[in-house]
């Protein structure tokens, strides 16, 4: 009997520390010299793939389903996005940085030429709505995003603390 092999089904790219990672470098190149922190980048990885849940004229659609949980995203989330962005910097493509207000993440100068390969629709796409988050948020202070967000997608979604999270969800 041959090794066990996976069905393309079982797969969860969305769920994946790469596939997270890819989204956080593009979001960081986007927002470059910007460098975000932990939180907002939880919030930015959610909504460049759900960029419907933000009001105007010019949202580009979601390239995630809009399913009904989706919001409960963000509640489990934070853990993936810090072990992506981990990754990302042990591949040299992010950088951290020690801040008075605690740890910030910026694209690394590596970071453009990789992003450059990344040619299939959905990559472009995705590129296209980090850019358009980066042009709306980028003047945008940490508590003028979070007010934001919060009149979006609700005051619970935006904290995190672990001591609010539901039974069961881990931690």
């Amino acid at each position: 009997m041959g090794p066990l092999r996976r069905n393309a089904s079982d797969a969860q790219p969305f769920n994946s520390t790469l596939e997270t990672g890819i989204r956080a470098l593009v979001v960081l190149e986007a927002f470059y010299p910007r460098r975000c922190d932990l939180l907002e980048m939880t919030w930015l990885d959610h909504l460049v793939v759900h960029t419907g849940d933000l009001d105007g004229h010019d949202v580009p659609g979601s390239l995630h389903p809009d399913l009904p949980n989706r919001v409960g995203e963000l509640l489990v989330r934070r853990q993936l996005v810090e072990k992506s962005l981990r990754m990302m910097q042990q591949v040299h493509l992010v950088e951290v940085f020690e801040t008075e207000d605690g740890i910030a993440f910026g694209a690394s100068e590596d970071a453009p030429s990789y992003l450059d390969l990344l040619q299939a629709p959905y990559s472009v796409a995705l590129k296209q709505r980090a850019k358009w988050m980066a042009d709306r948020f980028a003047g945008m202070e940490t508590t003028e995003m979070r007010a934001l967000i919060e009149g979006r997608i609700g005051r619970w979604t935006a904290d995190f603390r672990l001591e609010e999270m539901p039974a069961g969800l881990p931690k």
